[in-house]
């Protein structure tokens, strides 16, 4: 069954225990993990690890080991309550193998819970909990939360913010991470520790990060996860810090170079990047035919800046390059 996202919130919030499972996939890991972690604290309780109701699982140990799901969700506990199995970065590698373990759940045993990347429509993981009468499927878009998510999050925290106070968490939610708002909100929280007058701009300015400066790797990853419309935010700070048009067609052309032998080599090592994981799932997403068209608009894109008659903006050039490719990741 989809969840739509308003509809998703609510369920990761007040959990069925008597479900079969719950698919949670989206193109940004973080967003992912932290919507993760919300339905199982919901649904198990904090000490769930602790009495081991909670069994984590690889995909990539699933895939060596295909009975590990079964097995773990037929297990009777040592301890009472609620009890799942959680399969992290799953893919269709493994979709026989869950595909299998959703047919043979049966009420009592633990609940099925699962995460993935950029899952397509056509991914059978996606399908399979789509039309699944008894389980979840629910998307994560890379939309920084909106007004009732950061109202909601600052009820949890016991915090009442002025009118300005608002205006100024709902701008920081949309130039950083959702981790880091996350971690935000927990230390104003903290800071304002038995302190019951309403959440204002100092307070705000006291506990937020100190630089929200975006990194070049920023904006391909952007780029590479289809994320047309953050595009012009970052360049507007990229292009605030001095970074110039060149470098950014060079960096996102190693990038993309990068996406492609993964592509052309699955499986092999991934070296000379940070997030090995983050830039598989775009490797994947991508495929080979349209990383081809992207080194080709980033040729181009290059030879035009280092043309003697280009008159345009050289940034103005690379962002309507990067929002081409955005919109071209984004195609199905």
């Amino acid at each position: 069954m989809k969840l739509s996202p308003r509809d998703a919130d609510a369920y990761f919030k007040r959990p069925d225990p008597s479900k079969t499972g719950a698919l949670i996939f989206g193109s940004d890991a973080m967003r992912v993990a932290l919507k993760r972690q919300e339905l199982l604290k919901s649904l198990l309780g904090p000490d769930a690890e602790e009495e081991m109701r909670l069994t984590r699982i690889p995909a990539a140990e699933l895939r060596r080991d295909p009975a590990m799901l079964l097995d773990a969700i037929k297990a009777v506990g040592f301890f009472p309550g609620p009890r799942a199995a959680f399969v992290e970065d799953a893919n269709d590698n493994i979709a026989a193998i869950l595909l299998d373990t959703l047919k043979d759940w049966q009420p009592g045993d633990a609940q099925i819970i699962v995460t993935g990347g950029d899952l397509k429509k056509t991914s059978k993981v996606r399908k399979a909990f789509e039309a699944h009468p008894n389980a979840f499927a629910a998307a994560i878009y890379d939309n920084p939360p909106d007004r009732a998510e950061i109202e909601r999050a600052l009820s949890e925290a016991g915090l009442t913010p002025e009118g300005d106070a608002m205006a100024a968490l709902t701008d920081l939610a949309r130039v950083i991470d959702p981790g880091d708002f996350r971690q935000t909100i927990e230390k104003l929280s903290l800071y304002k520790l038995n302190d019951t007058t309403p959440l204002t701009t100092d307070d705000i300015a006291a506990c937020a990060p100190t630089s929200t400066e975006a990194d070049v790797d920023d904006i391909l990853h952007v780029v590479a996860e289809a994320r047309a419309r953050d595009i012009g935010l970052v360049m507007s700070k990229l292009q605030a810090q001095g970074v110039t048009a060149v470098t950014l067609t060079i960096m996102a052309t190693r990038h993309f170079r990068t996406l492609y032998r993964i592509t052309a080599s699955p499986g092999a090592p991934i070296y000379g990047v940070r997030d090995r994981d983050r830039v598989a799932r775009q490797a994947n997403a991508w495929g080979a035919a349209k990383l081809e068209t992207a080194l080709s608009v980033l040729t181009d894109t290059d030879l035009t800046l280092r043309s003697a008659g280009q008159n345009a903006p050289a940034l103005a050039l690379v962002e309507r390059a990067f929002i081409r490719l955005a919109m071209l990741g984004g195609q199905r």
